[in-house]
């Protein structure tokens, strides 16, 4: 992934969620959260660390784009502080503006460096490998179950289906992922052994 896609993506990732929430239709609402929760902001890190060989560079571009999309996030919401019906979600005021991009945007930084580099870590093939893989599954899912526990009942049906849907679904992945490399291990391991048969077979003629 080239640099300056990295970047832009860190700064759509930054917009993509408040504007959605500017539309009152239960999609768009369903995208606003998926966006705006933590675990989806940990695995962009992690794909943009995948993407890079160079194990600085899987810790720095990350770290970058996350502080990058933090301050986008901030200016979309001073920028445009009314939703459609004219509820105010922001003040608009700039009033911390400054302070919010700072802190949001350090701590940004500071979390997307060892997520970048544990993404950078799950290209290593084979079982040594799965435990990075599954961090984003891993993340998804203690977000989403302990939302659902604290916050279901006072947010709607909407999010409670959006965080049961995302649960779900790293449930899924996880699976999948083990599945995978638990038959690609096994597989590996069968072809010496094959390759050895066909050789004695061989001699024996």
């Amino acid at each position: 992934m080239p640099v300056t896609v990295a970047l832009g993506l860190g700064a759509a990732l930054g917009v993509i969620g408040p504007l959605a929430g500017k539309f009152d239709n239960p999609i768009c609402h369903a995208v606003a959260l998926v966006f705006s929760g933590g675990w989806s902001w940990a695995c962009f890190a992690f794909l943009v660390g995948y993407s890079r060989r160079s194990k600085i560079e899987s810790a720095l571009l990350p770290s970058s784009a996350l502080a990058i999309g933090v301050a986008v996030y901030y200016l979309f919401k001073f920028l445009s502080p009314a939703a459609p019906i004219g509820r105010v979600i922001s003040g608009g005021s700039g009033e911390g503006l400054a302070s919010s991009i700072l802190v949001w945007g350090i701590a940004a930084f500071a979390f997307g460096a060892p997520v970048g580099l544990v993404g950078n870590l799950a290209r290593t093939p084979g079982i040594a490998g799965l435990p990075f893989r599954l961090l984003v599954p891993l993340i998804a899912f203690i977000e989403t179950s302990e939302r659902l526990s604290t916050e279901a009942d006072s947010q709607g049906l909407i999010v409670a289906i959006t965080w049961n849907a995302i649960r779900v679904v790293a449930a899924v992945v996880a699976v999948a992922l083990v599945g995978h490399t638990v038959w690609s291990w096994r597989a590996r391991r069968s072809r010496p052994e094959g390759r050895a048969e066909v050789g004695a077979s061989a001699r024996r003629l």
